[in-house]
């Protein structure tokens, strides 16, 4: 990514009379960390960056600072000329697209930058390879290899040893959604449900004995609820104390009825940005959970999650057509 050409197209974003502020991508404040950046001068642009580094989605700074669309007032909705502009992935735009198509958002507030991902660099594994690192590390991706230079040495790591398992098998790594796009369109991987299939073959006490491994270690943080762009609503059913549905207690059977509830909420919805897997601190490989989830709706609805705003939500719409054999 020509970091030039991406300052340069947000200087014109920041300079429309509609945009309010842009949410981009800075250099964190250590090692290989990245945050957030929320600008409203020209002034503030030298910060933003873009890198392999450039893991977390920035979609849920939309719903975290905006109502959703459907319960904003008349005088809110007349004041519907002002924007934010953001810089959205593959996996990201699918999101807005879903959220957008669910009515938490409304497209005409948004001014999207769509920035083509080669994928991303997998935080958990670089600090691996690399532990300890304190001052703010930089890297790049060429010719199938990262380098990264920390503390003036440069380092070369095949791109294969780092990168996130959730972009080795990514679809649209090219933004379906967007205002401006910037650098050329990329080819996405074909679809690839390997690993489920083997999860599939596994024998029902297999099964069990897998996921209550799994599970048992969750510490019930929220990351993965938090950190996820379709987990917005307000009010979550996890959350209730009254009535309690599902209880605070960390054990396994709290745990799997946590964990399927969301799975089963994210049905049609989730966008495979592996967001959940990503800030889980123990480990959990969630995305084959949702995973498993998204190769069911695509085999029984031929329906994929955020490729389009104008199409309804799967589990809002009804079909005479759709496979009814799981019916006693």
């Amino acid at each position: 990514m020509n970091i030039q050409k991406l300052k340069d197209e947000a200087k014109r974003a920041i300079g429309r009379k509609e945009v309010t502020h842009l949410i981009g991508y800075q250099k964190g404040s250590y090692g290989f960390r990245i945050s957030p950046i929320f600008i409203e001068t020209k002034e503030e642009l030298d910060r933003l960056t873009f890198s392999p580094l450039c893991s977390l989605s920035l979609v849920n700074y939309l719903t975290i600072e905006g109502k959703p669309a459907q319960v904003q007032s008349e005088e809110e909705k007349k004041s519907k000329a002002k924007k934010v502009a953001i810089f959205v992935r593959g996996c990201d735009s699918r999101a807005l697209n879903q959220i957008i198509a669910e009515k938490g958002l409304s497209r005409e507030s948004l001014y999207i930058i769509g920035i083509p991902c080669k994928g991303v660099i997998d935080l958990k594994k670089i600090e691996a390879q690399f532990p300890n690192v304190v001052d703010p590390a930089e890297v790049v991706e060429e010719n199938g290899k990262y380098i990264i230079t920390i503390n003036d040495q440069t380092h070369e790591v095949p791109k294969e040893e780092l990168i996130a398992d959730t972009c080795k098998v990514c679809q649209y790594p090219t933004p379906l959604t967007y205002n401006k796009l910037l650098g050329d369109k990329l080819e996405g991987n074909p679809a690839n449900y390997d690993d489920i299939q083997k999860l599939e073959e596994k024998t029902p006490e297999e099964k069990w004995s897998f996921w209550q491994n799994q599970l048992d270690r969750c510490i019930r943080c929220y990351a993965c609820k938090n950190s996820c762009p379709l987990c917005y609503c307000d009010g979550c059913i996890l959350d209730k104390l009254t009535p309690q549905w599902v209880r605070r207690s960390v054990d396994t059977n709290e745990n799997l009825m946590f964990h399927v509830t969301r799975a089963f909420h994210l049905a049609g919805r989730c966008v495979s940005c592996g967001e959940c897997e990503r800030v889980c601190p123990v480990g959990i490989p969630l995305m084959k959970l949702n995973r498993k989830m998204e190769k069911d709706v695509k085999e029984l609805f031929d329906f994929e999650a955020g490729k389009d705003p104008e199409v309804k939500p799967l589990l809002n719409t009804f079909n005479i057509e759709d496979p009814d054999d799981f019916v006693l």
